[in-house]
């Protein structure tokens, strides 16, 4: 089952799509992995319960977004991973000028 016959849009619409998927990609990545480093720190701090929790909701996320964007095509899915690529940039640039 495929959400929208990706190869049916016009040109542009495909441009925009696949914008739209990159930037999904990367508000998902700075929600996972930023995500990742407060679970991290959850789990030096003893908060080990919600470490856990937040583990699983970053897991959940990261499968729900890809299972839906892979219902599109290879194309928007190599978008969305471009993204979350971003998006892990993002974060680890942010961990580093903090533990500087």
């Amino acid at each position: 089952m495929m959400l929208a016959p990706f190869d049916d849009f016009p040109t542009a619409v495909k441009l925009i799509d696949l914008a739209i998927h990159v930037a999904g990609g990367a508000a998902a990545g700075l929600l996972y992995f930023g995500g990742l480093w407060r679970s991290a720190r959850l789990f030096a701090e003893g908060g080990l319960k919600a470490a856990v929790g937040l583990t699983i909701g970053r897991f959940a996320l990261l499968a729900g977004v890809l299972t839906l964007v892979s219902l599109e095509g290879a194309l928007p899915l190599l978008m969305t991973a471009l993204g979350l690529l971003a998006g892990r940039w993002a974060v680890m640039h942010r961990v580093r000028e903090r533990a500087a």
